[in-house]
């Protein structure tokens, strides 16, 4: 996950251009943080938060096929998308945002202000600790 290191003062000076020019926000990351130290403890609980049994629901037969549609077809867009899988674009954006904070796919900027959909992972792993509370999830 990509993440921007800066300031307060610079995150508001950043705030106050993105809103005198909306354009000038596009590559940048959407999450800021003062530190590396910051970034990394971040990362370790947003990766400890993601529990098993949410990634398992999340990667129902249903958004599988929406990740091959994905891959296979690539959408130039999140509407694109809903009619290609025949879902409704609002449930289809809440499943998107979820798969994207999983790290399992990222979002490419299109023309105007469409976002099109991309995977980023092939491959999730689930390690189950049966006995004790160190289960873990990768993604890649």
């Amino acid at each position: 996950m990509s993440y921007k290191i800066g300031s307060m003062n610079e995150f508001m000076q950043w705030t106050k251009e993105v809103v005198r020019d909306p354009t000038s926000a596009s590559g940048t990351p959407k999450r800021w943080y003062d530190s590396a130290n910051t970034a990394r403890k971040a990362s370790r609980r947003a990766v400890g938060a993601q529990r098993a049994e949410a990634l398992v629901k999340l990667l129902s037969e249903q958004n599988r096929a929406l990740l091959h549609l994905i891959m296979n077809r690539r959408p130039g867009s999140v509407r694109e998308l809903a009619a290609l899988s025949h879902r409704k674009e609002s449930n289809l954006s809440r499943t998107l945002k979820k798969l994207e904070e999983a790290g399992i796919i990222g979002f490419e900027a299109g023309a105007g202000r469409t976002r099109a959909p991309r995977l980023l992972a092939s491959r999730v792993t689930l390690d189950f600790d049966l006995v004790g509370r160190n289960s873990a999830v990768s993604v890649r």
